[in-house]
């Protein structure tokens, strides 16, 4: 086996590991030497991979923003090209999905908060450049900004296991949130937002 196929595998095995042990043993249990232990990697070689916690938690974290930049764009390019709001529904699907993939991003979000809060900067600097966005293609912002809120907080809710609601609920509540047509007498209300 070539040495790009043992590393790219010897660093999923990590990444893989360091979920495993964040989602059983908490985040203030992820060190390097149990994370080898998991992933049966020498803490030589995946000192190689990640030369302490914090690129772990990084690389965790960007692992996670790439499925969700690939799933924006797969959604993007069906549904949401029919959405009068296609930002809109592209956001709101994607809180729909971090509660389909709750456990690994709601882990590498608790593990990374655990380790190292400015490691959520980029997320937060995307979420601004997203909501950007929503305000600039919606004829009232302010609704198109609840409405992503709305989502997220399902969303987060439901990844720290607070939510009251059921999976049925969130199904109701996200295809509520994502249809327009629900949303117009809002709009004709003459309740504009700023932009």
């Amino acid at each position: 086996m070539d040495n790009p196929s043992r590393s790219e595998r010897s660093r999923k095995a990590a990444l893989t590991a360091a979920l495993t042990i964040i989602a059983r043993d908490g985040p203030g249990r992820l060190t390097l030497d149990a994370i080898a232990r998991e992933s049966g990697l020498s803490k030589g070689g995946l000192m190689h991979q990640f030369p302490n916690k914090e690129a772990v938690l990084k690389a965790l974290l960007e692992q996670q923003f790439l499925h969700f930049d690939e799933f924006a764009s797969r959604y993007r390019a069906g549904a949401g090209k029919a959405a009068d709001q296609p930002e809109l529904a592209t956001q709101i699907a994607i809180s729909r999905e971090l509660i389909a993939q709750q456990y690994s991003v709601a882990q590498a979000m608790l593990g990374a908060l655990a380790q190292e809060p400015g490691l959520l900067a980029d997320a937060r600097a995307k979420d601004a450049e997203r909501v950007a966005e929503i305000r600039g293609e919606a004829d009232d912002a302010d609704l198109a900004v609840l409405r992503w809120a709305a989502a997220r907080g399902l969303a987060l809710m439901t990844m720290l296991r607070v939510s009251p609601l059921e999976q049925p609920d969130l199904d109701r509540l996200f295809a509520r949130l994502l249809d327009d047509q629900q949303w117009t007498t809002f709009r004709q209300a003459g309740t504009t937002g700023e932009r």
